[in-house]
């Protein structure tokens, strides 16, 4: 038996407490000289500690600060061993280490477990190359905790690999239920990646888990796992080891998004905050209630606010600490999972709220990860957002790039995705955002552009469509930005759509007056059609316009309740008759009449009252008259596809306008936002071989709450020369309300 080679207790100390980068130097097997090996195990305050082989039991000796060593027999592998009889060698055996398991007795408690320290890395060279230029589009398969099997002489070996960045650390342990929160199992650092990792075999899903970092400044800070893919139901705040078992039933649904052009089409989208939509529901139980109610609605797909993991459920989900975890208040990732999957088996889209503009102070958490600011600019002026009191990304670092960038591709690959809204991009791309002169600096060029930031947007919107053909990115994007719309290719930012809060802005500010004063604020009922077609648009009436003291979109109407809920319908169908897409928040489909409050769940209790119900079929109705008129949305975003037929009379409050599918088909849209009847009103209309026009939605039909003025269902065009055409017609228009006319079948 060969001797035990002799470690200095310097070593072993800086082992045994984690402040070592490489302890399977010391730990694991290591071949000797000679048909041995020998096997050290870290086993702090072990009784007696046994190293099993296949070929049998060898005790090992304490050398200090809990570290156990043996000497082994090594193994011949089997191409070594002679076959028949023996035969002549020209050269001396190899020797492989044994698969061995490690028995430790404290007192009268004895356990055999199988060692972290005899296993190679996780991550190949290939992987820390990528993640140290910062371009693994796949960084969830080689960070965070992935569960792994190997085979093995004394059986398959199952287990879990855990890998973080932390390039500043001096050093990392893992902390968990599986080694009762000791620090028992230190990291090892794989080279100038600042990569740290270790297999350790038994652990397996469920198993909760934290790293604890030693900084340069010789500080301990226990973090959760920034790549965590699962984490504890808050406040409570450990990572959680996931497996996925979920079987996807949406590959017809995948295949027809891949194949078709997703910004194009029709889109009503219905927003969602999921602990308050109805309180109290689980992913599961969300996924058959909300799916039947989107359906019926005739909503085309469904956004939900941030679901990444957020400890204060206050934020809504936009001050997030683990963006790789569906947040654990309503279930497991695969019951997400399951949700994403009914939505699409009952022909929804699912929208994510995505968060990559700034992050939460929490000491668990991103924030100071390695003691330095690592996912963060350390340049206050960059780093820190005044507003919110929350960190900026360090967009310019190029594994922090990285780790938003496969966060993006993770909710698409991972989850089913159909888009990602980010959020607070205007934010991101001005150095003063929010700041004052003297609190920033400008960029190389002189401006207050974050090139950085920029540059970023552009990599995750280009990575996205081209690894996942047939989603969508969209910019909630408040300024005037150039080319947010415009592809990469050409210089743009590469969005799909970007959210137009200049007509939400002037829209609701217009119809915050009262009808008696609206004709001096025309212009800001018309001026969106001035720059409509310089983006691709969303029309959003988001949750940001229904709280906080701004009020339910009911209660931003003037008047009486009859009168509000009128406003409410003739506004929403000149929302979804604009050109753009659009989007609503949940419970402004039934008028609800107080604002909205995450700890409180819908007014469902108004659909009892027939004005609130009204809405809510009007609602429906504009969905499906939407979804089956593709002049509503065909052409969206270009200036064809819309005229106006009267964009002037302010005296009357009446917009009317025609948009167009990419055939040519009409549909002419007349809005009253005056509180009277307009009888006898004359408006243009498009020319017509028979001159007759459908009604094809009023919005104040008797059934939606309305007083019933109309046209029995139809207009007859006339060949009277009006505002410039050469056929008009004389209506009826409801007060505070909106037609839709379509030519008669046949017509053009």
């Amino acid at each position: 038996m060969a001797d035990l080679p002799a470690v200095d207790l310097e070593t072993l100390t800086a082992i045994a407490q984690g402040a070592h980068f490489d302890p399977h130097a010391v730990l694991g097997p290591h071949l000797l000289d000679g048909p041995f090996a020998v096997v050290r195990a870290l086993r702090p305050l072990a009784d007696e500690v046994v190293v099993v082989t296949p070929d049998g039991e060898h005790p090992a000796e304490h050398e200090g600060a809990g570290v156990w060593a043996a000497v082994v027999p090594a193994a011949v592998p089997p191409e070594e061993k002679p076959s028949g009889s023996a035969r002549r060698r020209s050269a001396p055996l190899r020797y492989d280490v044994p698969d061995y398991r490690i028995r430790a007795r404290y007192g009268d408690l004895e356990s055999t477990a199988d060692d972290p320290y005899r296993f190679l890395p996780t991550l190949g060279e290939v992987d820390l190359h990528l993640v140290g230029e910062g371009r693994h589009e796949e960084l969830w398969r080689v960070l965070g905790a992935n569960p792994r099997r190997y085979p093995s002489v004394l059986g398959e070996v199952s287990g879990t690999s855990f890998a973080v960045w932390a390039p500043n650390a001096r050093g990392v342990r893992l902390l968990g239920d599986h080694n009762h929160w000791s620090p028992t199992h230190p990291m090892r650092s794989l080279g100038s990646s600042g990569v740290w990792e270790l297999f350790v075999p038994g652990v397996g899903a469920g198993t909760r888990y934290k790293y604890e970092i030693l900084g340069a400044d010789g500080v301990w800070r226990a973090k959760a796992d920034p790549l965590a893919k699962g984490t504890e139901v808050p406040p409570s705040t450990a990572s959680i080891v996931i497996e996925s078992a979920y079987a996807w039933d949406d590959d017809e649904w995948l295949a027809a998004r891949a194949a078709r052009d997703p910004h194009s089409g029709p889109m009503s989208v219905y927003e969602v905050h999921l602990g308050s939509w109805r309180p109290g529901l689980s992913y599961r139980e969300l996924a058959e209630q909300l799916t039947t109610y989107a359906v019926e609605q005739g909503f085309t797909h469904v956004e939900f606010m941030p679901v990444a993991e957020h400890p204060y459920g206050g934020s809504w989900g936009y001050q997030v600490t683990s963006y790789y975890a569906p947040t654990s208040r309503f279930g497991h990732p695969d019951d997400f999972r399951y949700l994403v999957d009914c939505l699409h088996g009952a022909g929804v889209g699912v929208i994510l709220d995505w968060v990559p503009a700034h992050f939460p102070r929490d000491d668990f958490a991103l924030a100071r990860f390695d003691g330095t600011a690592l996912y963060e600019h350390g340049d206050p002026t960059r780093g820190e957002h005044p507003d919110w009191g929350t960190y900026v990304f360090d967009f310019g670092r190029r594994e922090v790039r990285n780790f938003l960038v496969a966060n993006a591709t993770y909710w698409f690959e991972e989850f089913h995705a159909d888009a990602l809204r980010v959020d607070a991009v205007a934010s991101m791309l001005y150095l003063d955002y929010s700041r004052e002169p003297g609190q920033w600096q400008p960029n190389v060029h002189g401006g207050r552009e974050n090139l950085d930031a920029i540059a970023f947007l552009q990599e995750t919107n280009a990575t996205a469509y081209r690894r996942t053909p047939g989603v969508m990115m969209i910019a909630e994007e408040s300024t005037a930005f150039p080319g947010v719309t415009t592809p990469t290719s050409f210089g743009g930012l590469g969005f799909g759509l970007k959210w137009n809060m200049g007509w939400m802005n002037d829209t609701l500010r217009y119809l915050a007056e009262d009808p008696m004063y609206r004709r001096y604020h025309h212009h800001e009922v018309t001026f969106s059609l001035v720059y409509a077609f310089s983006e691709q648009f969303v029309l959003p009436i988001s949750h940001d316009e229904v709280v906080h003291g701004k009020g339910s979109l009911f209660g931003k109407m003037p008047g009486d309740h009859w009168q509000k809920l009128a406003g409410v319908r003739s506004f929403l169908a000149y929302q979804w008759t604009h050109p753009g897409k659009q989007l609503l928040f949940m419970g402004c489909e039934f008028a609800q009449d107080v604002e909205w409050a995450e700890g409180e769940g819908l007014r469902w209790d108004l659909l009892g009252n027939p004005g609130h119900a009204g809405v809510q079929q009007l609602v429906r109705d504009l969905n499906a008259l939407y979804r089956r008129t593709p002049a509503l949305w065909e052409r969206d975003f270009e200036p064809a596809g819309f005229e106006w037929l009267d964009s002037d009379d302010a005296d009357h409050n009446v917009l009317a306008y025609v948009r167009r599918s990419l055939s040519g088909d009409p549909v002419v849209v007349i809005v009253n936002f005056s509180g009277v009847p307009h009888e006898g009103y004359r408006v243009s209309l498009p020319d017509s071989p028979t001159g007759v026009w459908l009604e094809a939605l009023n919005t104040d039909a008797v059934e939606y709450g309305g007083s019933g003025v109309g046209n029995m269902g139809w207009v007859h065009a006339q060949d009277v020369p009006w505002k410039g055409r050469g056929q008009s017609a004389t209506l009826r228009v409801p007060p505070l309300g909106a037609l839709v006319l379509v030519p008669e079948p046949g017509a053009k």
